[in-house]
């Protein structure tokens, strides 16, 4: 069973964050969930579950671990504690900034950090738009630190029919990036 962290920040999308975890859970792989509290009344805001229902759904599919913000101790926070990847997902600017320049506030600042320096699979998904100067300067910081830019920007040649199939199109997008192989988005000519 392979170990994956999914941090949620406080961008608009958390069902893109929600949804990996669900997808990576079916895998058969364990799930470290760390999301902040604008993450959390965002994900309340948008989709109207409290975070705690959100964990009983997930824990239907597999193992899940929720990592505390604030907890710097946390297995997460080490190199030492092996990990696949990370997946930020929605990822706020504010995240981006801080990550991009070292700066560890909390766990999922850390986590990400861990990711960068160990040479582990580093996933960010803005949501933000249009992007300004810095954000494109801290996302090719990241870019240049090994991370992967994946824009929650869905494709359309699969004519999608509803918002679940636009999300599964973001989602598959990042389990390909973390080598998890799936079929929840149609692909290019099948």
């Amino acid at each position: 069973m392979k170990k994956y962290i999914v941090g949620i920040t406080g961008a608009s999308g958390s069902i893109y964050g929600i949804r990996l975890a669900e997808e990576i859970l079916k895998a058969k792989n364990e799930v470290f969930i760390v999301i902040t509290d604008n993450g959390q009344k965002v994900m309340k805001y948008e989709t109207g579950f409290e975070l705690n229902s959100v964990l009983k759904r997930l824990e239907g599919f597999g193992k899940v671990n929720l990592c505390d913000i604030n907890d710097l101790f946390a297995p997460i926070a080490s190199g030492s504690f092996k990990v696949e990847g990370m997946v930020i997902a929605p990822c706020s600017m504010s995240a981006i900034g801080r990550i991009s320049n070292g700066i560890s506030l909390n766990l999922l600042d850390r986590a990400a950090d861990v990711c960068i320096k160990e040479k582990r699979k580093l996933i960010v998904v803005p949501r933000e738009m249009p992007f300004n100067t810095i954000h494109l300067e801290n996302m090719l910081k990241l870019s240049k630190s090994g991370a992967v830019i994946l824009p929650a920007s869905p494709g359309f040649y699969n004519k999608p029919q509803s918002l679940d199939d636009i999300i599964n199109f973001v989602v598959s997008r990042i389990l390909d990036n973390l080598d998890i192989e799936n079929n929840i988005s149609k692909r290019w000519r099948d």
